[in-house]
């Protein structure tokens, strides 16, 4: 087999279950089937508008803004508009290909409101983790300077990390998972900062979920398939003939064996006399 064969398969192995999930998603129900991620776009879309704006863009930092150093309560109630606001200081265009590619393929495979979950499980996980980070300090393990309290926490960048490494946990796509994890290392090891720490606390988060969701699925035993019979156990009794049930009746004997018999031997008859078990034969 040439190397080029070898990377087909391999490439169709990989990625060839979500891809037909897409197109078929997308066949039977059109964009009906990306309703969450047309949304989730056209949302990130308006509030780079409205952010850019001068009347906007402190509405959009009092609804949708989240630093370490804000209470906590208020950055709770911030995180869902968060995960819409794109950082201004990366392009537009890349947060929005991150939400229609990423978002698309999850909204498709997990479904919608999974994916929302996945989502938002991971932004909060990035936010806890930049508070827990900047109370522990920089000389602790994990720990982040105080300056990062300062920092607006937004995008939906942890976001599509986690959703990316979830549905190649869920699709069996291991390298591409593998990947993804192994590329946010190096750019915390390139560049280290709170955005690409909040990514390894997002995959962290998803990675534990998946570990109990494998261990959950080892302990519970799998349904029976549709169109199989259970095993039968055996007896060591054969099974009754059909008909057998009827030819007892007929002949006066009850479930137990009992009738009655007048103890003489049993004679091959051509009918049978209605009222008591007597038999008229012809010979």
């Amino acid at each position: 087999m040439s190397r080029r064969a070898a990377l087909r398969r391999a490439a169709v192995r990989e990625w060839g279950p979500p891809a037909a999930a897409v197109r078929t998603a997308l066949a039977e129900r059109g964009a009906r089937a990306l309703a969450l991620t047309l949304t989730a776009t056209a949302l990130t879309a308006l509030v780079q508008l409205v952010q850019n704006q001068s009347w906007g863009y402190g509405p959009v930092r009092a609804l949708g803004s989240v630093r370490a150093e804000d209470p906590f309560w208020s950055a709770l109630l911030r995180t869902p508009l968060s995960l819409f606001v794109p950082a201004l200081d990366l392009p537009v265009w890349g947060a929005l290909a991150q939400i229609l590619l990423v978002f698309g393929v999850a909204e498709i495979c997990l479904g919608r409101w999974r994916t929302l979950a996945v989502a938002y499980a991971a932004t909060l996980a990035g936010t806890l983790y930049a508070r827990i980070g900047v109370a522990l300090g920089p000389e602790a393990f994990l720990g982040l300077p105080a300056s990062d309290a300062r920092v607006v926490d937004t995008g939906p960048s942890a976001a599509v990390v986690a959703l990316a490494v979830y549905v190649c946990h869920q699709r069996r796509a291991r390298f591409t998972g593998a990947l993804v994890v192994v590329a946010m290392v190096v750019e915390v090891l390139v560049k280290d900062n709170l955005a690409g720490r909040e990514h390894l606390a997002a995959i962290a988060v998803v990675l534990a979920v998946c570990g109990v969701r494998e261990w959950l699925g080892r302990r519970t035993p799998a349904p029976p398939r549709a169109g199989r019979r259970a095993p039968a156990i055996r007896t060591g009794r054969r099974p009754p003939a059909p008909g057998a049930g009827r030819r007892r009746s007929a002949q006066g004997l009850g479930a137990g064996g009992g009738g009655t018999r007048s103890g003489a031997p049993p004679m091959r008859s051509w009918n049978f006399r209605r009222g008591p078990a007597q038999r008229t034969s012809w010979w």
